[in-house]
C-alpha cells in the first residue's frame, strides 16, 4: 500500500513539473516570434554599448586611477549587460498579467488546476528567456571580434566561467522572484504604474544596470552589494571579469541563493494572502 502511495506521489510531482514546463514552452515559443523587434533591439544595444565604452575610455585616458576596475573587465561588463538585457531589464513587466489582475480576469487563472505563482513564474521566465536568446548570441559573437579596446574578453579563468554561469542563473531567478512581488502588489492598488515606476528606477540604479557598483562610494557599495538588487545583475558580471573571485565570488553566489529563497517564500505567502481577499465582480 505504501509503495502505491509513493508511486502516486511521484507521478503527481512529475505531472506538476511537466505542467509548468508546458507553460514555459508555450510562452517561450510565442516570444520567439518577435524577430524584428529583436533586430532593432540588437542595433540599439550596440549603440549603447559603444557609447558606454567610449565614455569610460575617456575617463581612463584622462586619469587611469579614476576607474575602480580594470578597463578590460569593464568592457566585458558592458557587453554582458547588453547581451543579457532581456534576462535582467528592470523595466520589463508582463502587461498581460498586470491587466489580468487589474481587470479581474485573474478569475480565469484561478480556475486552472495549477499553482498561480508557479504558472506566472514560468511564463515570466519564458518571456525573458526568449528575448535574451534572440539577442545575446549575435551581440556576444560580434563583441568578441571587435578591435582592441572595444572587444569583450573571455572569463578570467575556467573557474570564473563556471561560477559566472551559476551566478547568471541565480540572478535571473532573483529578477523573476522580485517581479512576482511587483505583480502581487497590483492586487492592492487601483493602478500599479506609480509603484512600478519607483521600483524600476531604484532597481536600475542599485543593481549595476546603469553604473557598475564599484563606481559607487565605498560605504554605499558595501551596502548595495549585500542587497537583493546587486544579486539580480551585478554579481555574475563581476565574476566574469575577475573582479570577484574565489571565496568572495562564492559568498556573493550564496547571497544570491539567499535572496532568491527569501523573495520566493515571501511571494508565495503574499500571493496566498492576496488571493483570499480577491473579489471578482460581474454580471
Amino acid at each position: 500500500m505504501s509503495a502505491n502511495v509513493q508511486n502516486t506521489d511521484k507521478a503527481e510531482k512529475r505531472a506538476g513539473v511537466v505542467k509548468y514546463l508546458s507553460f514555459f514552452r508555450m510562452k517561450f515559443i510565442s516570444g520567439l516570434q518577435y524577430r524584428a523587434a529583436a533586430i532593432a533591439g540588437i542595433a540599439t544595444q550596440f549603440a549603447w554599448g559603444f557609447m558606454d565604452i567610449l565614455i569610460y575610455s575617456a575617463f581612463a585616458r584622462s586619469d587611469p586611477s579614476s576607474l575602480p576596475m580594470p578597463m578590460e573587465a569593464l568592457t566585458s561588463y558592458i557587453w554582458m549587460r547588453q547581451a543579457f538585457l532581456g534576462l535582467f531589464m528592470a523595466w520589463y513587466f508582463d502587461a498581460e498579467l498586470i491587466d489580468m489582475i487589474s481587470s479581474g480576469n485573474v478569475a480565469y487563472e484561478l480556475c486552472r488546476p495549477a499553482d498561480i505563482y508557479g504558472m506566472w513564474f514560468a511564463k515570466t521566465a519564458a518571456t525573458r528567456t526568449s528575448r535574451a536568446v534572440l539577442r545575446c548570441f549575435p551581440i556576444l559573437l560580434v563583441a568578441f571580434f571587435l578591435p582592441h579596446g572595444f572587444a569583450m574578453n573571455p572569463p578570467a579563468s575556467a573557474a570564473a566561467g563556471a561560477l559566472f554561469a551559476l551566478s547568471l542563473i541565480l540572478g535571473f531567478l532573483c529578477v523573476i522572484s522580485f517581479g512576482m512581488l511587483v505583480y502581487i502588489s497590483t492586487f492592492y492598488t487601483v493602478s500599479s504604474n506609480g509603484l512600478r515606476l519607483i521600483l524600476v528606477n531604484i532597481v536600475s540604479f542599485t543593481s549595476g544596470e546603469l553604473i557598475p557598483l564599484p563606481f559607487f562610494p565605498d560605504a554605499a557599495r558595501r551596502v548595495l552589494e549585500l542587497s537583493p538588487f546587486a544579486a539580480m545583475q551585478s554579481t555574475p558580471y563581476m565574476i566574469w571579469g575577475g573582479v570577484m573571485a574565489g571565496k568572495e565570488a562564492l559568498f556573493f553566489i550564496g547571497l544570491q541563493l539567499f535572496w532568491f529563497a527569501v523573495m520566493t517564500v515571501a511571494g508565495k505567502l503574499w500571493m496566498k494572502r492576496a488571493l483570499v481577499r480577491v473579489v471578482v465582480q460581474g454580471a
